[in-house]
């Protein structure tokens, strides 16, 4: 009788080789789902950063316009004559200096 089960189940080659193969395939087929997932979630935090750098470029844009509004000529001239009394110097009191 043992040897009627030895017989039965005598390891065969190329069902080892299938088995093999068949445990590859699944691993792969696991390997490329895992990695199309990691993709999408790296191309969605691409995608979230994207559009955070546009909005904070525009930001960055307004920003940039409002400092020159604030710095412009003319206003500092206006805020020191009404804010601080200040007079252009009388032409014969200006010294210019030379290098």
């Amino acid at each position: 009788m043992i040897e009627l089960l030895k017989r039965s189940f005598k390891p065969n080659f190329s069902a080892i080789v299938v088995a093999a193969l068949v445990v590859g395939l699944v691993g792969s087929a696991v390997s490329v789902a895992y990695s199309v997932h990691h993709a999408r979630l790296k191309l969605q935090d691409l995608q979230r950063l994207d559009e955070e750098k546009n909005r904070l470029d525009v930001e960055w844009g307004q920003l940039l316009l409002e400092q020159h509004a604030w710095g412009s000529y003319g206003r500092i001239g206006k805020l020191g004559a009404e804010e601080l009394q200040m007079i252009p110097p009388p032409p014969q009191t200006v010294v210019m200096v030379q290098q």
